[in-house]
């Protein structure tokens, strides 16, 4: 089995070798039956300005990893697409998103595939609020975050806690049918809203919903002096591809 590790970079210069380390250091998740799983690692530059491309570029010679540059600024949700067109190509089994801020840690990876592996569900959505160690950084920041996901959760009729929450993972199978157009950090609310609406076929009966998990993930969020990129702006915009995936 093939599980594809997808990073999208921008202007993580300091972090991303040191990101990619952790990832390889984590052991590759195993089948239930204790069968070995194939991991391939996907850097993908979003035009990054402060020598993150060049250092993603170098990194990409590593075995077990590849690396796709491009040549300006798109949005984490163009970075992904394109990492997941690279995953679907390489014929992954099951692909996972891991950001490069090391925000999020790949040893959760185990955890968050697991559900996958065995067999009990077609996507995954991490959480940061059942458990796990989490930073603790910003209360309006907190209040944003319930407030989209629970409007998610009002027009997908899922009961997800924590919808944009990076680590998400999917099967192959699922991966190749969501049909993602958001270029920024909207492709979040989109995914959710996508697999909330997706169908899937069945043979010789009726289709069915995708089965989706929810697993808890640690979280060592970064300050706005770290780094951190995600801005009120995007909180709008969250609100409003859930009211566009969800209804139109």
């Amino acid at each position: 089995m093939r599980i594809g590790v997808v990073i999208p970079v921008y202007n993580e210069r300091e972090l991303l070798a040191r990101s990619l380390d952790r990832v390889q250091a984590t052991p590759t998740p195993t089948r239930p039956d204790g069968g070995a799983c194939e991991r391939v690692i996907y850097i993908i530059d979003d035009g990054s300005t402060d020598g993150a491309r060049e250092i993603a570029q170098e990194l990409g010679k590593r075995e077990g990893v590849r690396t796709s540059l491009a040549e300006k600024n798109q949005g984490k949700g163009a970075a992904l697409r394109r990492g997941f067109e690279m995953a679907l190509g390489d014929g992954c089994d099951a692909v996972i998103v891991q950001d490069a801020d090391m925000e999020y840690d790949p040893a959760d990876h185990a955890t968050a595939l697991a559900p996958i592996l065995d067999g009990r569900a077609d996507a995954v959505i991490g959480t940061r609020f059942l458990g796990q160690t989490h930073r603790v950084l910003y209360y309006w920041h907190a209040v944003g975050n319930k407030l989209i996901t629970r409007t998610s959760n009002t027009l997908s009729n899922l009961n997800l806690t924590d919808i944009e929450c990076g680590t998400k993972a999917f099967t192959g199978d699922v991966l190749s049918r969501l049909q993602l157009r958001e270029d920024r950090f909207g492709i979040e609310p989109e995914i959710v809203a996508r697999l909330a609406r997706m169908r899937l076929p069945v043979e010789g009966g009726p289709a069915r919903r995708v089965r989706i998990y929810e697993v808890p993930v640690s979280y060592a969020g970064r300050t706005y002096e770290e780094g951190k990129k995600i801005g009120w702006r995007d909180a709008l915009s969250a609100l409003r591809c859930i009211v566009t995936y969800n209804l139109f």
